[in-house]
């Protein structure tokens, strides 16, 4: 299996965004690494032993890096791609209803985690928070504590202020 590799740079950080020839699997921050080392530093390349990364394009990964730039210009509320990740059954459910939080929304992680039917599992969605593989697509920046406050976030809490700001027109 291919993966296709391309860093997007972006005020908020370089983004590096990983496709197959059909599905869009991985899209990480990173502030110094290539798109292909930083991939296998997520566990992509654990996941996907077989996978040879290549940094060159392909026709998913211009469209998958255009969405992204429009997103990032304030001009794309939502993503027409096909998505794929693979984690636990649980951190799948969790992605999931991440898909669902529309753009401009916030909700708690005790939210997320009661719109799963499991309340006492906040501290659970935060993991599998921390590891999504789609970051932005799968926009896990949207949850935040109970108290307002951001949270962590894979790029950083000034990114995930800075994302939230853009989502709320600021």
């Amino acid at each position: 299996m291919h993966i296709f590799t391309k860093t997007v740079k972006s005020k908020f950080g370089s983004l590096h965004l990983g496709v197959t020839e059909n599905t869009v699997v991985s899209l990480t921050w990173s502030p110094q690494k290539l798109a292909s080392q930083n991939l296998a530093s997520q566990g992509l390349a654990t996941l996907l032993p077989d996978a040879d990364f290549q940094d060159k394009e392909n026709g998913l990964l211009i469209e998958a890096a255009g969405q992204l730039e429009e997103y990032l210009a304030g001009k794309r509320k939502s993503f027409r791609l096909h998505f794929g990740s693979q984690g636990t059954p649980f951190q799948e459910r969790v992605w999931s209803e991440l898909a669902k939080i529309p753009y401009g929304a916030q909700i708690s992680y005790r939210a997320l985690a009661e719109s799963l039917g499991n309340p006492a599992a906040t501290r659970a969605v935060g993991s599998a928070n921390g590891k999504n593989p789609l970051c932005i697509f799968v926009p896990c920046h949207r949850v935040v504590r109970a108290s307002g406050s951001p949270g962590g976030y894979s790029g950083g809490e000034a990114v995930k202020i800075g994302l939230l700001e853009l989502e709320a027109g600021h």
